[in-house]
């Protein structure tokens, strides 16, 4: 799969489904920590924004620390209202810029920081298969940042709406969606899976 087209694809979808919202669902709780609708997209134009060559001096000008460089970034693109959060993320949708890794961190960000806005807004989408199915392959073999592959560590992870299962052990089923957002520690998406593994999933940071 072409990932690429996919992000941009995805973040223009994104963008469309956040017009007209109102000030108070801008500053909903989204299901990334403590984040906002509003800061995840002023995090997700930072990260379209970073190159390989600028992410390091960045960091090292926050004290290597990952959070403080985000929450700095997020307070730079978030602007002086939601409607420059929005205009800022739209002006970077065809981007193919992307901190140090495979092209892969940028299809899960994509589409992770997307559910987790929607999520909270309550907004359905329906995210091409083959992208998340992907995303799901990436993120199980990493525990750089994210941790997945210490999370679903001996669980089977079975897909109920796709040809996807991987892993050995007591078995996790769902949506491959729910799958992905429960690997990389969204605790909400457990709801949504079935199984003898959901407790010991549930039990993992």
């Amino acid at each position: 799969m072409e990932i690429w087209p996919v992000v941009h694809a995805e973040r223009k979808a994104l963008a469309a489904d956040l017009k007209g919202l109102t000030d108070e669902q801008w500053s909903h709780p989204s299901l990334c920590g403590r984040w906002t609708v509003r800061d995840v997209l002023a995090h997700m134009t930072a990260t379209a924004k970073i190159t390989p060559a600028s992410f390091f001096p960045k960091l090292a000008m926050s004290g290597f620390s990952l959070s403080k460089l985000q929450d700095r970034d997020i307070s730079v693109e978030k602007g002086d209202s939601p409607a420059d959060t929005l205009a800022r993320f739209e002006a970077v949708t065809g981007s193919v810029k992307g901190p140090p890794g495979p092209a892969d961190t940028m299809l899960g960000e994509t589409i992770v920081h997307a559910e987790d806005i929607r999520s909270g807004l309550g907004i359905a989408h329906d995210y091409p298969t083959a992208a998340l199915t992907q995303a799901a392959d990436f993120y199980r073999r990493s525990n750089l940042i994210i941790g997945a592959k210490r999370r679903i560590a001996g669980l089977t992870l079975h897909a109920t709406d796709a040809d996807w299962q991987r892993g050995d052990g007591p078995e996790v089923s769902g949506p491959l969606l729910a799958l992905l957002m429960a690997m990389t520690g969204r605790k909400t998406a457990l709801s949504q899976l079935t199984g003898d593994g959901v407790q010991t999933l549930r039990a993992r940071p």
